[in-house]
């Protein structure tokens, strides 16, 4: 099969794998700039494209910084060199960002006074009794934590941390601008970012950005010294660790070591802003070795992520989306064990419209009884004070056998990783950091328990992390069973993990990076080869991100088959559709919302005898090569009724759904004459109702639409739950 795929290695193929994250993060600002939108949501989705880009610029931006400072020079799949990326990339960013403070300049503020909010940018618009309230503030509060750094002949220019706000200022004995020395003050990251000033008697309430009122007072920090002019600016450095872990003897010690030099990285962008001196902005470009084409030259606060503390201000509720509470799961009702209800037939959850609360028990409940002899776990990511982590520790205590991999290389969240860890190992559970090479993102948990019968083992797998916060904001799923084979195979996966102990097969799972590709591609072989002989054939997949060329390639020769292909892919999507007898048969949406997608859901038509598997895999080289993933069947009839479900409402969401175009372009869905259908509205209702009665099936009881077209000649069984 891998022969004929070769056809579709063409660079027209291919959306760059950079341009396309850049047009997923253009989806979220078009969220903050929807005015039908409540205006505070709006200001959260304007903070997160701030720090989506951050971490873009961090990690992939840099990544190319240092292919290009290497001469690297071998085109990706759609024929980008590193250089033709970076430049396109600078180009696309510089508009994007320019979108996102018009809309907060001449949208979002206005608006934000309408309803009694100021933001002010400007303090000589304050009145005098606010203005001597600020100076009180800075003298009492601010001045204390400053420490201004000059630049001389004495005194290099001083190493400025990563993401810091930062003021520059040119300061001088006296008027001379040719005589002025530069000086930088690091704005507190410690104190609020903004200073809320007693109310107006009109009831308006004025915030002042920190580094306003450091400004102002700025020359209480040169008393000897004229200060010529100064401007806010910020840096971005590369965060990549570069960790060699076959030289390591200790990876623990060696990426504290890494986390450390993060800090101080080469510089790969410079925000400043827009009004900033011409002699300011040349220095800090000489010092950091700035081109043009990473300055960003900023029309108002620079790091937007403030706004999601500006959401979080009292007393705005009405401008909100009301607070989700995520509804009991139906099966779990009642009194008895966790493990009994187990017993009587795999457990579907949908978080967050599904709480979370069963993963935790699921746990606790381990920790405590008697009958349990071991838990074994994958941590990722978890949170700062993690329910998780605290069972764990208890069982360890309780005498289980208590066996814990925690992924020390999960990036950003290594130093917390690192706590937890040693925190775990001190508990007495046995701590291990996966296989050398590979990063182990599979979300498993298997717990091994004594009963009348024998041996059992209990197994929760899952698409997201084992983190109760996040639980709350990102769309998840995963299932609780006791199906043997799938114990079976959680066990091989902890054997292997721990011992390098390859199993001879397996019963159910699918495991990367040795066996998924393969069997991503002989189940889209599969569809391929029933369309080829005139049976229907169906492929829906739903994941974060789409970039794998063979996986890409496998799906055009299906498609070019005859087999009909929707896909539901949140982020980066390097696939083309509309392409003539290429990909014509192949649909692709975005679904960007008030909850994070991130649940991964992969359908197959299979000749009437469907297939569902969920996992915590994209189909992405680093997922299917690098990563120590699973991707797991679903047997149990409500379980994979439920995961089709959530597949065919996403499918008919018409209000938060964009379609990629032939074009290339993200457009909203055509509305006119269609049910508008929120699906993650949708969700949050059928959760409460089937909450609410009981339901056996996670979404039984609750109403249904227009099933969705089905493969030529067969009836919409991916429609699942049609009529319950």
């Amino acid at each position: 099969m891998r022969e004929n795929l070769r056809k579709y290695d063409k660079p027209e193929y291919f959306k760059n794998r950079e341009l396309s994250w850049v047009q997923f993060n253009e989806r979220v600002l078009s969220e903050g700039r929807d005015r039908s939108i409540p205006l505070f949501e709006r200001l959260k989705f304007l903070s997160i494209v701030s720090s989506n880009l951050d971490e873009f610029m961090m990690v992939r931006v840099a990544s190319l910084k240092d292919m290009q400072n290497s001469n690297y020079t071998k085109p990706d799949n759609s024929g980008m060199t590193p250089t033709m990326q970076l430049a396109a990339l600078s180009e696309a960013i510089h508009k994007m960002v320019g979108k996102q403070y018009s809309t907060y300049n001449r949208s979002v503020l206005p608006a934000l006074e309408g309803i009694g909010l100021c933001i002010a940018d400007d303090i000589s618009m304050l009145t005098p009794e606010e203005t001597e309230y600020l100076d009180a503030y800075f003298d009492s509060s601010i001045y204390p934590v400053l420490t201004p750094m000059a630049l001389d002949q004495s005194r290099p220019f001083p190493l400025i941390r990563n993401k810091s706000l930062n003021i520059a200022a040119l300061i001088s004995k006296g008027q001379k601008r040719s005589k002025a020395d530069f000086a930088t003050v690091q704005v507190p990251s410690g104190l609020p970012r903004f200073v809320e000033l007693p109310r107006r008697a009109d009831g308006t309430r004025v915030l002042v950005l920190l580094e306003k009122v450091i400004e102002k007072n700025i020359a209480k920090l040169f008393q000897s010294y004229n200060v010529i002019c100064c401007y806010p600016y910020r840096i971005m450095r590369n965060a990549e660790l570069g960790i060699d872990e076959d030289d390591a003897s200790d990876l623990l010690i060696e990426i504290e070591k890494s986390l450390k030099k993060r800090q101080w990285g080469e510089v790969i962008r410079l925000e400043v802003d827009d009004k900033i001196d011409e002699d300011l902005l040349r220095i800090l470009m000489r010092e950091y070795n700035i081109k043009e084409q990473d300055i960003y030259r900023i029309p108002g606060p620079l790091d937007l992520t403030f706004l999601m503390k500006v959401y979080d201000l009292d007393g705005f509720g009405e401008y909100k989306i009301p607070p989700y509470t995520p509804a009991a799961v139906p099966q779990l009702a009642g009194e008895g064990s966790i493990f009994s209800k187990i017993r009587n037939g795999d457990i579907f959850l949908h978080h967050p419209y599904m709480t979370f609360d069963p993963v935790v028990d699921f746990v606790r409940q381990a920790a405590r009884d008697p009958e349990v002899l071991a838990i074994k776990q994958t941590l990722y990511r978890v949170s700062g004070n993690s329910p998780i982590i605290a069972a764990l520790e208890k069982a360890a205590a309780n005498g289980k056998q208590v066996t814990v991999l925690v992924e020390l290389k999960a990036r950003f969240d290594e130093e917390n990783n690192i706590v937890w860890a040693r925190e775990l190992e001190k508990a007495g559970c046995h701590v291990i950091y996966g296989l050398v090479g590979l990063k182990t993102h599979s979300k498993i948990t298997l717990v091994v328990r004594r009963e009348d019968d024998g041996i059992r083992r209990y197994v929760h797998l899952g698409t997201g992390n084992y983190n109760d916060k996040t639980a709350k904001l990102y769309t998840d799923c995963g299932i609780l069973t006791c199906d043997a084979r799938i114990g079976e195979d959680a066990t091989a996966v902890f054997n292997m993990i721990s011992g390098y102990s390859e199993p001879s097969h397996w019963n159910s799972l699918i495991v990367a990076p040795f066996w998924l590709r393969d069997r991503f591609l002989a189940l889209i072989g599969r569809e391929e080869k029933n369309a080829l002989a005139g049976k229907p054939a169906r492929i829906v997949a739903k994941m974060n991100s789409l970039c794998d060329p063979e996986i890409i390639a496998a799906l055009y020769s299906a498609s070019s088959a005859g087999v009909k292909i929707e896909l539901i892919v949140r982020g980066i999507c390097a696939l083309k559709v509309g392409i003539p007898g290429v990909s014509e048969n192949i649909h692709v949406r975005s679904i960007v919302g008030n909850f994070l997608e991130h649940a991964r859901i992969f359908y197959f038509y299979n000749n009437g005898t469907e297939e569902v598997y969920m996992g915590s895999a994209d189909w992405m080289p680093r997922n299917l090569d690098k990563r120590v993933e699973i991707v797991f069947p679903l047997y149990d009839k409500n379980t994979k009724e439920a995961a089709m479900h959530i597949l065919k409402v996403q499918l008919a969401d018409t209000v938060k759904a964009r379609i990629l175009t032939p074009e290339g372009k993200y457009e909203r869905v055509d509305k006119r004459g269609k049910e508008l259908i929120n699906a993650q509205k949708r969700f949050c209702e059928e959760a409460t109702a089937a909450a609410k009665k009981g339901s056996q099936n996670a979404y039984q009881g609750t109403r249904t639409f227009v099933p969705i077209e089905a493969p030529e000649g067969e009836t919409a069984k991916i429609s699942g739950v049609d009529d319950i």
